[in-house]
């Protein structure tokens, strides 16, 4: 494997890691997950940092990097480094000081809570396909009704949707799983489903989205990471990659992109 030429672009390595993934083993498969949803940081950082991100021995990393297809964590980190050159958003001195000085107070936490939104915001750009993204208007503007599914994290931005939709007369329906009813058989010929999840997966997300694009239905996806099992289910897919603080991940891009979503699919809509 050593010997075999890693990617070379990034997209050649999001195809590589969706390759490999669902036959990784435990321990690579906590790197492939981290990397997946973390590839803002491998550009600045070392590789105990990305195996302690990932909760594993540096060696299980860099056996990971070997099996993309690199010698080792500074080949993998170079092609980020030289395709992100320039790109990479970065914490102010204004910030810096406002941790050294109120480190813990309720300022600097809505400071760092801000600079993750600022920071998730800026990659959306680059994590958004364009011609996925017009693709995904078609669909859901031509769509007979639209329906809506998003749990636990993602359930404020597929309500959001909901509610968007209903004050511009777009036909559409929350799906909520109240009561354990999925209500699938509401979903019919001429429809389209707009899922949205972020790792770990709601399973009934993922179950609805399975039975829809079965039958044939056109499924929207919003998810986050290059491994996400919405991939392999034939489904446009938006990616979103929101920058975390601490355990915690604010919704910052993923409500800017609903908000577009929403507002193209309702214009696209009233010129038709």
């Amino acid at each position: 494997m050593n010997e075999s030429v890693g990617p070379q672009t990034i997209k050649a390595f999001e195809d590589r890691l969706l390759e490999v993934s669902s036959t990784l083993p435990k321990r690579l498969k906590q790197c492939a997950d981290y990397v997946a949803a973390n590839k803002d940081r491998i550009a600045v950082s070392t590789v105990a940092e990305m195996a302690e991100g990932a909760g594993v021995q540096p060696s299980a990393f860099m056996r990971f990097c070997q099996i993309m297809g690199f010698t080792g964590f500074s080949e993998m980190q170079k092609l980020f480094r030289e395709s992100f050159v320039g790109g990479w958003p970065d914490y102010s001195t204004r910030l810096q000081h406002l941790r050294e000085m109120q480190e813990g107070t309720p300022s600097a936490l809505l400071a760092e809570f801000v600079e993750a939104g600022r920071m998730s915001l800026e990659n959306l750009v680059k994590t958004v396909d364009p011609q996925a993204l017009e693709v995904a208007v078609e669909l859901l503007s031509k769509a007979r009704m639209i329906h809506i599914i998003g749990l636990r994290r993602s359930f404020p931005v597929a309500s959001y949707m909901a509610y968007a939709f209903e004050k511009m007369g777009v036909p559409a329906m929350l799906h909520s799983v109240v009561g354990r009813l999925d209500n699938h058989h509401a979903i019919r010929e001429g429809d389209a489903l707009l899922a949205v999840t972020f790792s770990p997966y709601s399973a009934e997300t993922l179950d609805l989205v399975e039975d829809v694009a079965s039958r044939g239905i056109p499924v929207v996806a919003v998810t986050d990471t290059v491994v996400s099992p919405l991939r392999r289910m034939n489904a446009t897919l938006l990616s979103v990659s929101e920058v975390d603080f601490g355990a915690f991940r604010s919704l910052s891009a993923t409500l800017c992109l609903a908000i577009t979503l929403s507002v193209a699919v309702g214009t696209a809509r009233q010129e038709d």
